[in-house]
């Protein structure tokens, strides 16, 4: 779906909504409050400045009694076929956070990724696919990553483990430019970059990524995923230890300053790899 025409079904869903909500006779505020965001984030969902989650759309389906007609097309909005079901949601609310606090173990965040680690990652999980599919896939990655050259762009915090440096994914070229592209973004204060490092010994996350995004109006959600599988939870408890859980990598990883040079160093080592090859 182009995103025009994307756009022109929130609207539809927007307005949609304001009639509905208006035929039960409910303001804003007071459908805001049965479904435990804010009246100012039910107008945004009407102007389709802001999208809902699934879980939202669910209770305004069982408030307004609309037969589900919300959560279907929530579902249908989200459903882009470039990313994997669990993750579908996440690209929605990523491009109307505030601040999204990451922390990535293993490999690069797609936010962050360039377009020869995108496909070295793309193809290293798919061997047997086509090159069309792999552009597919890569240029809805570097798609994602546009927000962060918007003036609106949120706040981004991340912090990788040093094991990522390492892995010259794509071959040590493609990881040397990855890693001055991730340099340059925080010496350009685009984003805040932290690394923990192998002498931190155990740390917290350990079992896999961790992503934390915050809103205007709304309330915070966490967002975990593993190889197979991704879990975008809104609980306020969870969400609570997921907030803890990234309070400890913050204490666990280098200033900023020595993470930059770690960034730096990592990548010299992959350039001069590259020239001996």
């Amino acid at each position: 779906m182009a995103n025009g025409s994307r756009q022109a079904v929130w609207e539809f869903f927007g307005a949609e909504l304001k009639r509905r909500r208006e035929d039960a006779g409910i303001t804003q505020v007071e459908l805001g409050a049965r479904v435990f965001v804010s009246g100012a984030y039910i107008g945004q969902f009407e102007q389709a400045i802001r999208k809902p989650q699934l879980d939202i759309t669910r209770r305004i389906d069982e408030v307004l009694q609309t037969d589900g007609i919300f959560e279907r097309l929530c579902r249908k909005l989200i459903d882009d076929r470039r990313y994997a079901e669990y993750f579908a949601e996440v690209v929605e609310l990523e491009r109307v956070a505030t601040r999204i606090c990451e922390f990535a173990p293993t490999a690069v965040p797609g936010l962050l990724q360039t377009r020869a680690y995108a496909e070295a990652v793309t193809v290293a999980a798919n061997p047997f696919v086509t090159d069309e599919y792999v552009e597919e896939i890569v240029g809805a990655r570097l798609e994602r990553g546009h927000i962060l050259k918007d003036a609106t762009r949120p706040e981004y915090w991340v912090i990788l483990h040093e094991n990522l440096l390492r892995i010259p994914v794509g071959g040590p070229r493609a990881m040397a430019e990855q890693l001055r592209q991730i340099a340059g973004l925080m010496r350009e204060r685009t984003v805040w970059v932290t690394v923990v490092p192998y002498a931190a010994g155990a740390f917290a996350g350990m079992t896999g990524d961790l992503r934390l995004m915050a809103f205007e109006d709304a309330p915070p959600v966490a967002y975990t995923e593993t190889s197979f599988s991704g879990m975008l939870m809104d609980d306020p408890a969870v969400v609570k230890r997921a907030q803890r859980a990234y309070d400890l990598l913050r204490v666990a990883a280098l200033s900023p300053e020595a993470s930059l040079a770690l960034v730096e160093s990592a990548a010299e080592d992959h350039r001069r790899c590259s020239s001996t090859t």
